[in-house]
């Protein structure tokens, strides 16, 4: 759709984004920046908890992709290559901001890194290292793995970090790059989970509170569970 005709469409506020979503992707932001703040001043019992709500958060996500909302389901976020695509052909210019879940860019990078997140929550909660300022930071499930593995967990869990931040680095760029080239705001809807669009854009499925906070209950739980087996 054309700028000028975009111009003449009524537009409506719809709600895209719901707050389950919108928290964790805040929430998620806020722990790995505390988290690598932690390890840096040496405070590892600290950088454990912080693993450990991670690891909530992200079983949250998981599960949240299959049965939440409409636009939080990884279905909606892996669109195919061929809308990639299209929709990287058409990046250098100006565009009205259409989509009702994540652009066919972010969708995948949605995905990507959760699985980074995966990798880093994982090794962190097998790795048996200490810290530069001589503190344990052993995860909760390094006793019950081998040396080797232990050791693996360890590698893993400093090389993923870096990958990690780089991920993160990689798509504020692309968020800014969006804002600067297609002047598309897309920190905005996830503030406010509404974003204006066409009256003729079909509103999103939205999941019931009560199955958020049975998912939260059940993602708090295993994450409660892991730190038991310590």
């Amino acid at each position: 759709m054309a700028l000028r005709d975009f111009s003449r469409t009524l537009l409506l506020p719809m709600r895209v984004w719901d707050g389950p979503t919108r928290l964790f992707h805040w929430a998620i932001a806020l722990n790995v920046a505390a988290s690598a703040v932690l390890a840096e001043l040496g405070w590892m019992r600290a950088h454990r908890i912080a693993g450990l709500v991670a690891l909530g958060l992200l079983v949250f996500r998981i599960i949240w992709g299959f049965a939440g909302s409409e636009t939080s389901r990884f279905r909606q976020m892996l669109a195919s290559p061929a809308e990639v695509a299209r929709h990287l052909g058409s990046f250098g210019g100006r565009a009205p901001d259409t989509s009702v879940g994540p652009t066919p860019l972010n969708g995948w990078f949605g995905v990507l890194l959760l699985l980074l997140l995966a990798v880093q929550i994982v090794s962190g909660l097998g790795n048996p290292g200490r810290s530069a300022a001589g503190g344990a930071f052993a995860g909760p499930l390094a006793a019950h793995l081998g040396p080797a593995l232990a050791h693996a967990c360890t590698i893993v869990h400093d090389a993923a970090f870096r990958v990690l931040l780089a991920a993160i680095a990689l798509h504020v760029l692309v968020v800014i790059a969006y804002a600067v080239m297609k002047r598309q705001d897309l920190v905005r809807p996830m503030v406010t989970g509404r974003k204006r669009l066409p009256g003729t854009t079909r509103q999103p499925r939205m999941a019931s509170f009560l199955l958020a906070f049975v998912t939260a209950l059940l993602a708090a739980g295993i994450a409660l569970l892991v730190a038991l087996l310590a």
